[in-house]
C-alpha cells in the first residue's frame, strides 16, 4: 500500500426534499381539505477517526463525496425519505482544513471520533403543516433547504512513540528494518526514504511504535529536500531517536544542523525528548569510538549511546531507554481523553 499524507477532496450534502401541495380526493367527500407531506432531510456528511488506517491513498482515487437528496413530500401526508448520510473513515492523526489551508476545522486523534462536517438541507413543509382554524385550505410550501458544498484538505500526521531523525544514510532506515519488521528501502545513497515508515517495537515484553522520517538537511524547514513536507509527522512522537553516522567528519556540525531545522520549524519540536544514537561503530576501533563520542558531548547533554544496527551492538540498550521514558510518560487510561460524541447541533460551516 502507498503511502500519501495529504489530499484534497469534495464534500457534498443532500438538499432537502420539497413540500407538497395536495388536497385530498374522494368520492363524496367534498372538502378534502389539505394533504401535502414534508419533504425528506438531506443526507449529512461525517468524519470518523477509524484504526487500522495509515495512510490516505484511498482519497487519491475518489475525491468526491455526496449524500444522499431528502425525497419530496407526497399526497396523503406522506413525508419523504431523508437523504443517506455518509461516513468518511480517516486514520487517526487526521487534520481536516479548509480550501485556503488557513483554518483547521478538526483534529482526529482518538479512534471512534466523529464529526459533522456538512449538514443536510431541512425539509421543506407541506400545505398541510399550514393548515389552521382560520386557513382552511392553505396554497402554500416551502422549498427544502440548500445543501453544503466545498473543498477540504486532508492532513495526515503519523502517530508514533519514537520518531527517527537525522541527516540522510544515517542508518535509520536500517535500524528500523533491525528492531521491527518494518521493510523499508535501503541502499548506499541519500533520500532512499521517501515516505515515513512505521514499525511496532517489542522489548521485554512491552511494544511501541517507531516511525523513521525522512533525511533532513540542512534548509529543510525552507523546503530544502524532503524534510519540510514530513517534519509534521514529527510534532506527535513523543521522543525522538536522533541517529548520527559516526564516520561523518564534524559530528557536532552535523547534529546542529537537524537540531537547528527541528527548532526553525516550530511545534516545539526542539524541545522534544531526544535519544542520541552513533551508528555504525563496527568500523572502528575503541579509541576512536571514545574521540568521536568526546567531540559530540561538547555540543549536547543528552546521553550518547553507541549502537551498530548491522551487527545489533547496542540496540537493546537503546530500547530499553526509550521504554523507559515512555513508560514514565505514559498516560494512565483512566487520563487518556475519550472518543467524542457526534457532534450534531453545532457543525462547521465554511460560510
Amino acid at each position: 500500500m502507498k503511502f500519501l499524507d495529504e489530499a484534497k477532496i469534495f464534500v457534498k450534502s443532500g438538499a432537502g426534499g420539497n413540500g407538497c401541495m395536495s388536497f385530498h380526493r374522494e368520492a363524496r367527500v367534498e372538502f378534502g381539505g389539505p394533504n401535502g407531506g414534508n419533504g425528506g432531510r438531506g443526507g449529512h456528511i461525517y468524519l470518523e477517526c477509524a484504526e487500522g488506517l495509515n495512510t490516505l491513498i484511498d482519497f487519491r482515487y475518489q475525491q468526491h463525496y455526496k449524500a444522499g437528496r431528502g425525497v419530496h413530500g407526497m399526497g396523503k401526508d406522506r413525508t419523504g425519505k431523508s437523504g443517506q448520510d455518509i461516513v468518511i473513515k480517516l486514520p487517526v492523526g487526521t487534520q481536516i482544513f479548509d480550501e485556503n489551508k488557513e483554518f483547521m476545522i478538526a483534529d482526529l486523534t482518538t479512534p471512534g471520533e466523529q464529526v459533522l462536517l456538512a449538514t443536510g438541507g431541512e425539509g421543506g413543509f407541506g400545505n398541510a403543516h399550514f393548515k389552521s382554524a382560520t386557513n382552511r385550505a392553505p396554497r402554500r410550501t416551502t422549498p427544502g433547504g440548500e445543501c453544503e458544498e466545498f473543498w477540504i484538505w486532508l492532513r495526515l500526521k503519523l502517530i508514533a512513540d519514537v520518531g527517527l531523525v537525522g541527516l540522510p544514510n544515517a542508518g535509520k532506515s536500517t535500524y528500523l528494518s533491525v528492531v521491527s519488521r518494518a521493510r523499508p528501502k535501503i541502499a548506499d545513497f541519500p533520500f532512499t526514504t521517501l515516505v515515513p515508515q512505521l514499525g511496532v517495537v517489542e522489548i521485554d515484553g512491552a511494544s511501541f511504535v517507531m516511525a523513521d522520517i525522512p533525511g533532513l538537511i540542512e534548509g529543510a524547514h525552507e523546503g530544502v529536500g524532503l524534510g519540510v513536507r514530513f517534519l509534521g509527522h514529527v510534532e506527535r512522537c513523543r521522543t525522538l531517536l536522533h541517529i548520527i553516522d559516526i564516520h561523518e567528519d564534524n559530528l557536532a556540525e552535523n547534529y546542529k544542523i537537524v537540531r537547528q531545522e527541528l527548532s526553525e520549524y516550530g511545534g516545539d519540536l526542539d524541545k522534544k525528548h531526544e535519544i542520541i544514537a552513533l551508528n555504525k561503530i563496527d568500523l572502528l576501533s575503541p579509541e576512536a569510538l571514545e574521540e568521536k563520542k568526546q567531540q559530540l558531548e561538547k555540543v549536547t547533554k543528552s546521553k550518547i549511546f553507541l549502537v551498530s544496527a548491522v551487527t545489533n551492538k547496542g540496540v537493546k540498550e537503546i530500547q530499553r531507554a526509550i521504554w523507559s521514558y515512555l513508560k514514565k510518560t505514559r498516560k494512565p487510561l483512566k487520563d487518556q481523553p475519550k472518543a467524542k460524541e457526534p457532534a450534531t447541533n453545532e457543525p462547521w460551516s465554511p460560510i
